[in-house]
């Protein structure tokens, strides 16, 4: 059997169960594709890839359906992902670029690939282990209060209010801000979170001694932030998609739902992705480390500013899945929201 045409056999039977969620048979993809060879020898390559457990009979019809296996040569020898229509990249632009701050862009983020995909869209907060210090910027509100605002390479805002015990909306104060600012952010800009951490300690020491329990109170609270917020966060939408697609799933829903809930689960496996780097990765099935997920793939990617990866975005859903569209949308939404970084 010629491996060229065993494969445009797969390809044909992954295109029609993954379209009409029936076993195909070897009628209907003489019927539906030019393969231009005999109905005997589409069984002949049917039975082929069955004992190479590439497809299998779900009972005792006629039909096949693509294993696990069989969507990962599938996805293997996908020539490219097909790009996206101009009209859906400016759409995609148009409604990522309306966001107002990181939170909007995550947000918008992932109600937009659980629209695009049908499927449970995973976004990962850029991971501040991965982030670095942009700005430390000190705002005096009125008396003796001072808003802290920190605001990391990744777009995280930071703020905090101290009483620092003396009005700084003065001459005098503004002068003793200015002087703090040039220091902080000498310390800390353009640094890890950890190393920002560790460089504040120093900076009370460069300092006049009048000033230095003020930059202290300054530097707790920086300190305070950047501790407080280590905390790594991913965000769902569309999980009710899953129910659409219920029948897909050969046990219950109950074990994809609990593993969706552990974001534990969901951190790692992004994780993974972006130190990866930014290609499409694709897990099918029992390829799924976690049990709760071996029924279902997931199409992730890392996005970030750059080529500096912070977190991952993804799709999970039935292995019965539109590889090539899902694969497009996921790496063309990785790829706007790294632009909006970026800026």
């Amino acid at each position: 059997m010629s491996e060229d045409r065993r494969l445009r056999v797969l390809r044909a039977i992954v295109q029609d169960y993954v379209q009409t969620s029936e076993p195909v048979g070897s009628k209907a993809l003489l019927e539906r594709h030019q393969l231009g060879v005999s109905a005997a020898t589409v069984r002949n390559d049917m039975a082929a890839l069955e004992e190479e457990g590439l497809i299998a009979a779900p009972h005792t019809s006629a039909g096949r359906v693509p294993t696990d296996a069989g969507y990962r040569l599938f996805v293997d020898r996908l020539s490219a992902v097909k790009p996206m229509s101009a009209a859906e990249q400016r759409a995609i632009a148009q409604f990522l670029e309306g966001a107002v701050d990181l939170d909007d862009v995550v947000d918008r983020t992932v109600r937009l690939l659980a629209s695009l995909t049908h499927q449970v869209a995973v976004v990962q907060y850029p991971s501040l282990a991965r982030s670095a210090v942009r700005h430390v910027e000190l705002v005096p509100i009125g008396g003796a209060r001072l808003l802290v605002v920190l605001i990391t390479t990744t777009g995280r805002v930071e703020q905090r209010v101290i009483d620092v015990g003396t009005d700084l909306l003065t001459d005098d104060g503004e002068g003793t801000l200015s002087t703090l600012r040039t220091e902080l952010n000498r310390a800390t800009s353009g640094r890890t979170l950890a190393e920002a951490a560790s460089e504040l300690t120093a900076v009370p020491g460069r300092l006049a001694p009048a000033l230095r329990d003020l930059v202290r109170a300054i530097s707790t609270a920086l300190e305070d932030s950047l501790v407080e917020e280590r905390e790594e966060r991913v965000v769902l939408a569309g999980t009710a998609n899953l129910a659409r697609v219920g029948p897909d799933f050969t046990t219950s829903l109950g074990p994809v739902l609990e593993a969706l809930e552990e974001h534990v689960v969901l951190l790692k496996l992004l994780g993974t992705v972006a130190e990866q780097g930014g290609s499409i990765a694709v897990r099918i099935g029992h390829e799924n480390p976690y049990a709760g997920l071996r029924t279902t793939s997931m199409v992730s990617t890392g996005y970030g500013a750059g080529s500096d990866l912070v977190a991952g975005l993804g799709v999970l859903g039935p292995t019965r899945m539109d590889y090539p569209t899902t694969m497009a949308s996921v790496r063309a939404v990785a790829t706007y929201v790294s632009r909006i970084l970026a800026e």
